[in-house]
């Protein structure tokens, strides 16, 4: 008898959990994935990936302890001047024809105050994977012209050097031409699916 209650109620348990999950895509239009890295130790050069694909998942609306995953087309890579983007897409940096793909999956997500999350995964490119910290903000969620939107600010910092991008030459007074650091500045807007 105990059996024949407690089973229902499992079921719809069950039912309820899969049913609190969303899936959220990138909204690419409202989106960029950029990155800043200094040159010659006096200025900055920023670059952005015209390519890039990945989804969220989460229980309900809420962000906490998502699920985050998301590819990067290496090739798509652009930072304004031709011959630096070929020489970022060769072997001294990423090697776009043999690495192709620059990936990333959350390992946790965890919030740290009023719309702030901290968010740890692993970041692979040119099969070297890191475990990586970034600092998220949620800008906020809306309904708007029939879907849910959500707003996100995602920075960090890498050491390419972890990631094989081992391209160094050294000026005569001291200093790399190109930053070993290299500055991770996203702007996210996620639409939920249906």
């Amino acid at each position: 008898m105990k059996i024949a209650i407690i089973l229902p109620v499992f079921m719809l348990l069950f039912a309820g959990s899969l049913e609190a999950q969303n899936v959220w895509t990138f909204d690419k239009a409202h989106s960029n994935i950029k990155f800043v890295v200094t040159h010659m130790v006096i200025s900055e050069v920023d670059g952005y990936f015209t390519s890039y694909d990945g989804k969220i998942t989460t229980r309900g609306d809420d962000f906490q302890n998502a699920s985050v995953e998301f590819s990067v087309d290496v090739a798509s890579i652009n930072t304004e001047n031709q011959k630096r983007d070929d020489h970022l897409r060769s072997d001294d940096f990423f090697n776009a024809e043999k690495f192709p793909k620059m990936t990333f999956k959350s390992t946790s997500m965890k919030k740290t105050g009023n719309n702030k999350y901290v968010l740890e995964g692993d970041l692979t490119i040119r099969d070297k994977t890191k475990r990586v910290t970034l600092d998220v903000v949620h800008s906020g969620t809306v309904e708007a012209w029939g879907s849910t939107k959500a707003g996100f600010k995602i920075t960090g910092t890498i050491n390419r050097f972890d990631f094989d991008l081992k391209w160094n030459n050294l000026l005569e007074v001291g200093g790399a031409v190109v930053g070993r650091n290299v500055r991770l500045d996203l702007n996210v807007q996620l639409q939920k699916q249906a």
